[in-house]
């Protein structure tokens, strides 16, 4: 077996590891790469790009069908699926050559088109090639969780690694898993023409704030989506002409219903099986590895980062990883991670972002948590483009600190930015409610609702007062 050595061995080519070598590479350290699957991980071939396609072309066909909103006349005839499946691997296919390992290459990283596992505390092994490292990265990602619900294992069940490989729409998907690929699927299937069902075992989206959410299930239910929350599948099975069935249990009431298609969207579980990380000494339990603040692992010369690391599962968490690992491994400067000011976004129509606090966790940590709203229905650039739908909630303290911002709305994922840059650098909501927007804009509507905060002292009796007094030196 060859040998090799090098400063920074990568175990796993997607998001946060391909940030991570080709960052390391040009800034002169020496850098080898294993991946045994595509390059690019799970977000370019298998999530983040595939969906946000599948979901552009369901919007699409949502903006057909309301034409006549605009005093248009158009309409749907069909859905093409094959042709929309070919525009998803066209995207795919675009986005492909930036994480080739021709590029990789090119920037002197050494690919191994293999899967890496330890050989020692700092050698790793795939391919008939060893690799001596300084220092090792893991960023294998993680794969769709199939709970162990009996039948399942004897149908043929959809998770987001086939589900975009379909050539015909659905006429009844059942999903099981309310969370965000839940229902964005849900709701592009839906669109593209297909019955579609949810079963959640509590309620959909539970990370995010309760009363947007309350929003969006209605939003979801009025498209015409059964969301049956509080409900368990119990057991799945196929029938005679080729449906598939699952048994569900809600509130002591047993119902099973019937599918053409079934996609299991329950969660995600870490990568970390065929590593071999007890002979690297990596801490490690099923939800993934141990890591400090400096995303060290128990070996000290390994990192982890992104799915397989945690806290959250998101492309943009493992790119924010890799550039702390790279200040740590290579220039040995004290970076550590901070999650305060981390944004996520469910790409449903309307948009669910989410940063810093929501309004149940800021009253639950601060007794004078202040929440403030602003609907779309007050943006005139949402009333110009009929994208009404939605609401900002801010939450702070009493002395105009930010904890978060919510929002739920058009666009919603461009709109949380600047709570985030406000979130990360402590400024006030004074920063927000001062500063300057185009007219007319989505983006006023921030300004709009950090207003809000002075509003009661405003237009109060203190300053009806003090106006009257001064009209009195003329």
């Amino acid at each position: 077996m060859a040998e090799d050595n090098v400063d920074i061995c990568v175990i796993g080519g997607g998001s946060g590891g391909l940030s991570v070598a080709a960052g390391a590479a040009q800034m002169g350290a020496k850098v080898a790469l294993f991946e045994g699957a595509a390059m690019g991980g799970d977000c370019l071939n298998h999530g983040c790009v595939p969906s946000k396609v599948l979901l552009a072309a369901a919007k699409t066909a949502a903006t057909i069908r309301q034409a006549s909103d605009f005093g248009l006349d158009a309409s749907l005839h069909t859905v093409d699926r094959a042709a929309v499946r070919d525009r998803v691997k066209a995207v795919i296919a675009a986005i492909a050559p930036h994480d080739s390992v021709p590029r990789f290459e090119g920037l002197g990283v050494r690919v191994i088109q293999a899967y890496g596992r330890f050989t020692e505390r700092m050698t790793v092994a795939g391919g008939g090639v060893e690799i001596k490292a300084r220092r090792v990265v893991i960023a294998t990602g993680s794969q769709p969780l199939v709970p162990p619900i009996p039948g399942l294992s004897d149908v043929d069940y959809l998770t987001n690694e086939t589900i975009f490989d379909l050539d015909q729409t659905p006429r009844h998907l059942i999903i099981l898993g309310g969370g965000p690929i839940g229902i964005e699927m849900a709701q592009a299937h839906r669109r593209l023409g297909s019955a579609v069902t949810v079963l959640e075992m509590a309620t959909i989206m539970p990370k995010d704030d309760p009363v947007l959410v309350a929003l969006l299930r209605s939003r979801l239910q009025a498209e015409g989506i059964s969301l049956k929350e509080a409900t368990t599948a119990t057991a799945v099975h196929r029938t005679v002409d080729g449906a598939v069935t699952v048994r569900v249990e809600s509130a002591g009431q047993v119902q099973e219903i019937t599918g053409s298609h079934l996609l299991v969207a329950a969660g995600r579980r870490p990568n970390i099986d065929n590593l071999d990380l007890d002979t690297a000494g990596i801490a490690f339990d099923r939800g993934g590895i141990s890591v400090d603040r400096g995303l060290k692992t128990s070996n000290r010369r390994v990192y982890a980062i992104g799915d397989v690391a945690g806290p959250y599962q998101f492309t943009h968490l493992a790119g924010y990883h890799a550039g702390i690992v790279i200040r740590n491994a290579l220039f040995r400067l004290p970076a550590r991670v901070k999650y305060a000011a981390f944004p996520w976004v469910t790409y449903t129509d309307p948009e669910l972002a989410q940063v810093g606090l929501n309004a149940t966790a800021a009253a639950e940590r601060y007794a004078d948590a202040r929440i403030l709203e602003w609907s779309f229905d007050e943006n005139d650039r949402a009333q110009t483009e009929g994208k009404t739908a939605g609401m900002v909630r801010v939450m702070t303290r009493g002395n105009g600190r930010i904890l978060g911002a919510s929002i739920l709305g058009p666009s919603a994922g461009e709109l949380i930015q600047p709570w985030t840059l406000a979130l990360s650098k402590g400024l006030k909501i004074g920063a927000i409610a001062t500063a300057i927007a185009a007219y007319p804009t989505l983006s006023d509507i921030n300004r709009a609702v950090a207003g809000g905060f002075y509003t009661p002292r405003l237009f109060g009796p203190g300053t009806h007062r003090l106006v009257r007094w001064l009209a009195k030196f003329g």
